[in-house]
């Protein structure tokens, strides 16, 4: 059953990307790849921001040990451009993100649904096995699902590894090296804030993967079970329609009590895998700024830091080990988005299936349409 799972999903998986890709080809495609530059320079621009937050944190608190007034009065000034820019290419940037999603939405939006009610398929979709059930909300919330989180995943990942390039240079510069007695041998360790941020990101992302393992198939199961309810909803409504006899009434209303039942236990599934998640997440939010401090703390106590670089690099420590554990912070949402792939790419495969189309052979929609201009 695993092999046929996987299976299954990587079917999913390239049905669903070979419609999916059109979006980012053909001769319209440079407006869509001219605002991914955006996003990518606005990512650089709010990273040179941050680094300069970071170097702030420095001089404030240096300042503060030093019971300095006119540096203070200095990096208070220094203080309001800083948060500004953070603030307009914050904004700037959620436009920009928003905007791709939206198009890329609309345009796939547009492509299932013709190729939906393209030859009636909208009608005879209910001949095909599968659990391509309610095609609507995957057109609706699927979809959406699919299209927004790769936006986001791009654009954090190449935040959080230009942001793991800089700042590990400021913690290797900051930190510099340490020594240390062990069952009587002197160690000299080089840039051991750089090798302690990798060994705890290593532990903090291998828990996480490990124990939220499950939570892909829980989500998927979670979305179906929904679906099923929406079903067994709709055929009551259609009973009091008359669209359906009356007779088949009981029967009905017992399948959305069985539905309800389904749903309600997938929740209580889902609920407890979440509580896992949450386990290593809250954790790793407690502990991580505490252990760059922890780390810190005999260089400072030596007179060998201060405290502006202190707390310079418990906050750069911070910010690499958050990079790091990009996975960590985005784990439930990768499963969400993964659910929500395979389950548009089945809805597509069961279309293909009313064109007598071989699973291994499957060819997109006829229309190609071009990336929309907004």
């Amino acid at each position: 059953m695993p092999d046929d799972e996987n299976e299954d999903g990587n079917r999913e998986w390239s049905r669903f990307w070979l419609t999916a890709r059109h979006f980012w080809l053909g001769l319209r495609a440079w407006r869509v790849w001219l605002l991914c530059a955006a996003l990518v320079g606005l990512v650089v621009l709010q990273l040179y921001v941050q680094f300069r937050f970071n170097y702030w944190n420095r001089d404030f608190f240096d300042a503060l040990e030093g019971r300095d007034p006119a540096r203070l009065r200095q990096q208070a000034v220094l203080l309001v451009p800083l948060c500004l820019s953070s603030v307009v290419l914050a904004i700037v940037s959620v436009w920009g993100r928003m905007t791709m999603q939206r198009n890329w939405r609309q345009w796939l939006s547009a492509e299932v649904i013709d190729y939906w009610v393209e030859n009636d398929r909208y009608a005879r979709l209910a001949t095909v096995q599968g659990d391509q059930k309610i095609p609507e909300y995957r057109i609706a919330e699927d979809i959406r699902i699919a299209t927004d989180a790769p936006i986001d995943f791009v654009v954090s990942v190449i935040s959080a590894l230009l942001t793991a390039v800089v700042f590990v240079q400021v913690l290797w510069q900051v930190g510099g090296s340490i020594s240390f007695a062990v069952a009587g041998l002197e160690l000299w360790l080089p840039g051991y804030l750089v090798v302690s941020v990798v060994v705890y990101s290593g532990l903090v992302t291998g828990a996480m993967l490990w124990v939220g393992a499950p939570l892909t198939r829980v989500i998927q199961t979670k979305n179906q079970v929904e679906s099923e309810l929406i079903t067994a909803a709709h055929h009551l409504r259609d009973i009091g329609e008359g669209i359906t006899p009356k007779q088949e009434e009981r029967g009905v209303v017992a399948s959305i009590w069985l539905a309800l039942d389904r749903t309600i236990q997938q929740w209580k599934r889902l609920c407890w895998q979440l509580m896992r998640n949450t386990l290593v997440s809250h954790l790793n939010t407690l502990l991580a700024p505490i252990i760059g401090l922890v780390l810190c703390a005999p260089k400072f106590l030596g007179d060998q830091m201060t405290l502006g670089e202190l707390t310079q690099a418990a906050a750069a420590f911070t910010l690499v080990q958050g990079s790091f554990n990009w996975m960590v912070d985005n784990f439930s949402r990768v499963a969400e988005w993964m659910s929500s792939l395979e389950r548009v790419g089945g809805l597509l495969l069961s279309l293909d299936r009313l064109n007598g189309v071989g699973e291994a052979e499957v060819t997109p929609p006829p229309a190609a349409r071009q990336p929309a201009d907004g």
